[in-house]
């Protein structure tokens, strides 16, 4: 069964950040650089059938476990992209909104690091 105390939810806390050079001498002086770093807490995923959800705990574990696995697909498609080189393939980014969020962390020029 379900612990009653957990909140089966995601949490993503964003700090973001601009710094601007005042030193008249720095070569990059007067252009704004923008910083921004996301914690994530991500709730477990949970077996429906050995959870014994209903209602509305039922949708929660639900859409917690399909987030998590898109978040993988997401995370596979990113590797596989590196591995072949090309940058035409399709990352499913759209697929949830966890996934949505983290976005411009997860590709690109990002850098993540998962504990």
């Amino acid at each position: 069964e379900l612990n009653i105390e957990s909140s089966r939810s995601h949490s993503i806390m964003t700090i973001t950040c601009a710094a601007t050079p005042i030193d008249p001498e720095a070569y990059d002086f007067g252009t704004t650089r923008f910083g921004k770093i996301s914690f994530v807490d991500l709730a477990g995923s949970e077996r429906l059938k050995d959870s014994k959800s209903e209602g509305t705990m039922l949708k929660e574990t639900t859409n917690i476990n399909k987030s998590l696995f898109v978040l993988g697909k997401v995370i596979s498609a990113l590797a596989e992209r590196d591995m072949s080189g090309t940058n035409n393939s399709h990352i499913p980014y759209r697929d949830s909104k966890l996934t949505k969020l983290l976005m411009d962390s997860l590709g690109g020029c990002a850098m993540a690091l998962m504990i």
